[in-house]
């Protein structure tokens, strides 16, 4: 195993659990949103508004080639990140992808003041969510090698992780 992939929907605690679990393994954790923002000298917000979701979408592809290529990580995937086939594609057989699973009304109460996503300043928000998180969760099941349930603490989710898959502490 060679990098661990955290999937899941927004605010189900892929980078919040994976800078703990990479902290008490000793990896290296990278969130992938800042990854690309970082390349890219732009948010993902300017890139959505410079270059559309098409343009978002391959930097992500690219950043996906990249981080598959090194190893020892722990990678909070952006959440339509392996919504994607040919992201999954990437990371198949080699790395391992762990769905962190958490319903929709937990993911709604650790969201609620949440400002920095557009999708919640929306009016619809609600209907908004509940169709993508529908949509999502077949994708997310169908790319992951493990689930685990992640409505527990982000610590408690992090040993999850880490004892599922039997990292070293």
């Amino acid at each position: 195993m060679n990098n661990i992939i955290l999937c899941g929907f927004m605010g189900c605690g892929k980078s919040t659990v994976g800078k703990i679990a990479a902290r008490k393994t000793g990896k290296k954790f990278v969130d992938m949103d800042r990854y690309i923002e970082e390349k890219e000298q732009m948010t993902v917000a300017e890139i959505f508004a410079a270059y559309g979701e098409e343009g978002f979408r391959e930097r992500e592809h690219a950043a996906c080639r990249e981080l598959a290529a090194q190893s020892g990580l722990i990678i909070a995937a952006g959440g339509g990140a392996l919504t994607f086939a040919r992201n999954v594609e990437v990371f198949r057989g080699r790395d391992t992808v762990v769905l962190l699973d958490v319903p929709l009304e937990t993911i709604r109460f650790r969201l609620r003041h949440d400002t920095r996503r557009p999708l919640l300043q929306r009016p619809d928000k609600d209907e908004a969510m509940t169709e993508l998180y529908n949509r999502r969760m077949p994708q997310y099941l169908s790319a992951a090698d493990v689930v685990i349930k992640g409505e527990a603490t982000p610590l408690n989710t992090a040993f999850k992780v880490i004892n599922t898959l039997n990292l070293k502490r």
